[in-house]
């Protein structure tokens, strides 16, 4: 089983590996129009690798596992069982799997989630990491199209949040 689970880790790492050098590649351009305010201006740079560009908010959709959080694209946001409330413990090696929500500019909280639980976190090197009640959101380059919930309880350590901030750990 646990051959099984490295094999996976290292397919995601070369995902990650891929995703990364596609951005560099076509310069992580996010002035499209459906990005950032509306108006073709997005944030600026690119502040994690693999992050998906141009979102503006956390919002809540139905999936596999129940009604959970997802950004604008409808990407599935993850927590880390091993972070502390409000702070991340993911280090360099596992953002390279779970990339963290992080963003030059204010996330809003969109339809179905609870503006009071979305806050921000400072990370080491100054990004800031969108937090939605005591979890750090993370993606999982595993996850290839909205709605996947590939990371779902993986290593029994990840798990899709629901919309009341706590992590789902059993299909609705």
């Amino acid at each position: 089983m646990r051959s099984k689970r490295s094999a996976t880790f290292a397919r995601a790492a070369a995902a990650a590996t891929l995703a990364l050098l596609t951005l560099t590649a076509c310069g992580g351009s996010d002035d499209s129009p459906s990005a950032g305010d509306g108006k073709g201006k997005g944030a600026t740079g690119v502040t994690t690798p693999a992050k998906p560009a141009g979102f503006s908010t956390v919002q809540v959709a139905d999936s596999s596992v129940g009604r959970i959080l997802v950004d604008d694209k409808g990407r599935t946001l993850y927590g880390f069982t091993k972070d502390k409330p409000g702070a991340s413990n993911c280090d360099a090696d596992c953002v390279a799997v779970w990339p963290a929500l992080t963003t030059a500019r204010d996330i809003a909280a969109g339809p179905g989630t609870e503006a009071s639980l979305l806050t921000e976190t400072k990370l080491e090197e100054g990004a800031e990491q969108a937090v939605y009640g005591d979890w750090p959101l993370y993606y999982y380059v595993g996850d290839t199209a909205p709605g996947d919930v590939n990371g779902q309880g993986l290593d029994d350590e990840w798990f899709a949040i629901a919309s009341d901030g706590k992590l789902v750990k059993k299909a609705e």
